[in-house]
């Protein structure tokens, strides 16, 4: 074979590499977007990001610093693991959330709400002072309605807007303010994102479905519709 034909089948070969990875990239994309959540593996400092546990042995402790929506006592807990500068934590929050607090589950005291930050701060540079500020809110009581100002005002999520917020509520802005500057809730969030990893939290919003009296468990992932969390509830009775 002369080396000019040698040379041409070389040009093909790398010709057809290029398009195969083109071709994969494309179908990376297209399962990210399709999954219906960040999927940013997200982890404290040096830890190193465990292979997710299966669904039915997920352990996520809930303790009374948490905040929980509905009867406290309820046999289920749907916990969700958030950030509030994620677009499809929102989407859940106007979405599946809201078709969960006006269901019996909710409303008969069955399933309960518990609410855990997972800031995914390598793509979301406010999320961290939101969180923050969300546990500002909670030491006053505030939480739930702090948390829903902040997917409302998604795009505000600077220092001012989150004080502003505070004041909005009616809260004791100086004791906030000083909870906010001093990062005085620091260590909650850090908790939490130390727990998303090991509960195998990917991405967000994560959410680990759990019956409070056996521990049986089923995850629920992505910004998915109220249906995927009645066959999770279903699941653990």
């Amino acid at each position: 074979m002369s080396e000019e034909k040698k040379d041409t089948i070389t040009i093909k070969k790398d010709d057809l590499w290029k398009v195969g990875f083109f071709v994969l990239a494309i179908a990376l994309v297209v399962v990210l977007v399709a999954g219906g959540g960040n999927k940013v593996v997200q982890a404290p400092s040096g830890n190193h990001v465990a292979e997710a546990p299966s669904p039915s042995n997920v352990r996520v402790s809930i303790t009374d610093d948490d905040p929980i929506l509905g009867d406290r006592d309820a046999e289920i807990s749907i916990v969700e693991f958030s950030d509030f500068e994620c677009p499809f934590c929102a989407r859940a929050h106007t979405g599946a959330i809201t078709d969960f607090k006006n269901s019996d589950y909710f409303k008969n005291g069955e399933v309960n709400l518990v609410y855990k930050h997972l800031p995914l701060n390598s793509i979301h540079p406010r999320a961290q002072d939101a969180a923050e500020a969300s546990e500002c809110a909670h030491r006053q009581g505030k939480f739930w309605e702090y948390h829903d100002l902040l997917f409302e005002n998604q795009g505000a999520l600077d220092d001012a807007s989150l004080k502003s917020y505070a004041q909005t509520l009616g809260l004791d802005t100086a004791e906030f303010n000083s909870c906010l500057d001093n990062n005085e809730a620091k260590s909650k969030v850090d908790k939490d994102l130390s727990e998303s990893t090991a509960a195998g939290a990917r991405g967000t919003p994560y959410f680990v479905v759990i019956n409070n009296n056996d521990e049986t468990t089923q995850v629920v992932s992505g910004a998915v519709p109220f249906a995927n969390f009645e066959a999770a509830i279903s699941a653990v009775r």
